[in-house]
């Protein structure tokens, strides 16, 4: 049962969130604002982004990852996946049956 994060522009995320519920590629997604700072062709850039928690399942997974891809502004998106190692059957469950259809 992975969790993948994602980081985008204010502008991109709430978007890229019904998109990936929508399809079914993610049961959840959390969307939550933060204040990125980092290196981007040798400038140091501050700004708003949101981080894009999604709950999916191992099968849909490649297809989340394409889909973020084809939809995110970024040329270098920020994906990365989380494998659970513990999770409650129940919520396992949901996640599988939201994102099946």
């Amino acid at each position: 049962m992975p969790t993948v994060y994602i980081t985008a522009p204010e502008s991109a995320g709430s978007e890229l969130a019904r998109i990936l519920v929508e399809e079914r590629l993610a049961a959840c997604v959390n969307t939550i604002a933060c204040h990125s700072t980092y290196r981007w062709e040798g400038e140091i850039i501050e700004e708003p982004e949101v981080v894009l928690i999604c709950k999916t399942t191992a099968d849909r997974y490649p297809m989340l990852f394409e889909r973020v891809r084809e939809e995110h502004p970024y040329d270098v998106p920020c994906i990365e996946r989380f494998d659970e190692a513990d999770v409650l059957d129940g919520y396992a469950g949901w996640v599988r049956s939201a994102t099946t259809g």
